[in-house]
């Protein structure tokens, strides 16, 4: 129990200070290099300037030193390649072992969530819910439906006497007579005027209006 509570986070720091160190032990090797890439080069130079004294024996020595910096650098240009492919193996387990970690925590949680919340307590949830529901849907039932006087009224009995309203209302707009426009005044010229009385004798087509408007009132 309790290896798995702290060996965890001591694993992790002994990731992390194997990384530093191997980082260490790069910039050390990088560095050595350098010094040796000057040395190669300062035994060139030399080199040529024994060649221009005509001294051969001397630059073939200078040569010589050279070609071993030169082995030196390529064995420290394989250490550098083999620590650079430790660092990147341990960084890939590093984040492989945090990926698994947060998975397993996840699963851990969703777990716990899932023992928390059961399966019966949620169907008792839901039916309380359902019961809570109905009971609300009667109460507005019940608030609806009419009391007193109005709950006696028929509801085919008051649309019956509304249709009957509505066909006293459309005979009595029939039987109600047609209003005609007045007619419009004829300008007459003064000397044509007629000194004749209006006719106040119904016209025939008067007479008939009328007789039909007292057969539609019978």
């Amino acid at each position: 129990m309790f290896t798995r509570i702290f060996g965890k986070p001591k694993q992790e720091a002994n990731t992390l200070t194997t990384l530093d160190k191997l980082n260490e032990t790069l910039e050390m090797l990088e560095k050595k290099e350098k010094v040796l890439l000057k040395k190669a080069a300062a035994e060139v130079e030399r080199a040529k300037e024994f060649t221009r004294a005509k001294n051969k024996r001397a630059a073939i020595q200078c040569l010589k030193r050279k070609r071993l910096y030169e082995q030196q650098i390529e064995q420290l240009g394989n250490f550098q390649l083999r620590i650079h492919d430790q660092m990147i193996m341990l960084e890939g387990a590093k984040a492989t072992t945090e990926t698994v970690d947060a998975l397993r925590t996840g699963a851990a949680a969703m777990k716990a969530m899932q023992k928390a919340t059961n399966i019966d307590d949620v169907d008792k949830t839901m039916d309380e819910i359902n019961e809570q529901t109905e009971n609300m849907k009667q109460i507005q039932e019940a608030l609806s439906t009419p009391i007193g006087a109005a709950a006696d009224f028929d509801e085919d009995e008051l649309e019956a006497e509304l249709e009957e309203l509505e066909g006293a209302e459309l005979e009595e707009q029939l039987l109600q007579p047609a209003t005609t426009a007045p007619a419009a005044p004829v300008h007459v010229p003064a000397g044509r005027q007629s000194t004749r009385p209006a006719s106040s004798k119904p016209t025939a087509e008067e007479d008939e209006l009328a007789a039909l408007q007292a057969e539609m009132a019978l």
